[in-house]
Order: C-alpha cells, then structure tokens, then sequence
C-alpha cells in the first residue's frame, strides 16, 4: 500500500486516477484542491481530503508529510506552484513526483504543428510551462512528466509514448488514455523514473488536433 497525494484532485484526469486507483489498489489517497466541497462522496477509510492551495507552502508542505508518491495535475501559473511542490518534497523526504503538463516546451512537436501549438497556447504560457519543467528536471526529486497531446474525452485507452529527444507523435489523446498511465506508474513506481513522457493517440498527426 503507498500514500497518494493528489495535487488538484478534481480535475477531469485526477477524478479518473482517484477511482481507479480505489477501485484497484489498497493505497490511501490524500487530495488536495482549493474548495474541497467539490469532493462527493469520500472514502473515509481510504482518503483524506484537504481543502488547500499548491502556493500555500506550509499548508502543501504538511499535506506531503508521509507521503510516498505525488500526483500533480494543475492549471494555472505553473512555475511558483512547481517551486512550492519540489520544496515540499525535498523537506518531506518525499521522492517520487508525476507531473502532467502539455507538450511543446522541448520545441519536440513537428512542424506545422508544432508551431500552431506555440501561437495557441501562447508564447508567455508556454515558457512558463518550460521554466517549471526545468525546475523539476533539475530537482532531486524522481520525476515521470507526462506531456500531454491535446485531450478529448472518449471513452478509450489508446496511446504510444515518446522519450525526451525524440520528436513527438500525434495530436490528440483521451484523458482515460493519461489516467491509464498515471495509475500504471502509481501502481510501479520504477516505472518510467526520471523521463519526460510524450503521450498521444497513435496515427493522430496532422497540422492541427486531429478530434
């Protein structure tokens, strides 16, 4: 059994992680949102619930303590969430971080994709999205990053994973697709240590997402 900390617990993704992994696993979840109202029906055996903010350091810090593994799925300004997150571990002894970002912040994806990407998401966000993925790269901390296509909700798990160096494939993927990964790694956490992932739907190129 492993202690869990889900970092923005009611995104889309982390409320697929969450029931998968009470479904199949006997490990204790910890999540962790800002208005944890939002969370229905909790397992009080298995879970804890804290209502709190990523950029909350002390609140996020004593959240960490006793954690095994952390799951972080998050929107907003990432780099000072990212800062607080890696602090936290390094004083919690906590080691092993998943982070789901978007792709793009190696200048991975092809042309012309790659650069709709860019203009899209625009060019402020995107070296924000690099900035945090520095400071988790340069961490201490044993880090799977999943860099994610462009997400859809169909109800699917269909995906092929690229490594960092290599340019990235396709446009689009499901989201049950990512949850499937991050339970997988959760699950084994000697999987995939220290690499950055690219994750799409396989035969998904094109010049934009392919939906």
């Amino acid at each position: 059994m492993a202690n869990v900390l889900i970092l923005g617990a009611h995104g889309q993704i982390a409320r697929l992680v969450r029931q998968r992994l009470l479904d199949e696993t006997s490990d204790h979840l910890t999540l962790y949102l800002r208005n944890a109202s939002r969370i229905k029906n909790s397992h009080s055996q298995r879970e804890t619930v804290i209502d709190g903010d990523v950029n909350d350091y002390q609140r996020l810090s004593a959240a960490m303590n006793g954690q095994d593994i952390v799951y972080a799925n998050l929107g907003g300004q990432f780099e000072p969430m990212v800062k607080h997150i890696v602090k936290a571990m390094a004083k919690n002894h906590v080691q092993r971080l998943i982070y789901v970002t978007g792709l793009g912040f190696y200048h991975e994806v092809p042309d012309p994709f790659g650069t709709w990407v860019e203009k899209s998401v625009g060019h402020d966000v995107m070296e924000d999205t690099r900035r945090a993925a520095k400071i988790i790269e340069d961490s201490d901390v044993d880090a799977t990053l999943i860099r994610a296509a462009y997400m859809d909700n169909n109800d699917e798990v269909d995906y092929e994973l690229t490594e960092k160096g290599t340019p990235f494939k396709g446009t689009v993927v499901s989201r049950k697709s990512i949850a499937d990964l991050i339970v997988k790694v959760i699950k084994d956490p000697g999987q995939h240590e220290n690499s950055s992932l690219g994750i799409s739907k396989p035969n998904t190129d094109g010049d934009r997402p392919m939906f």
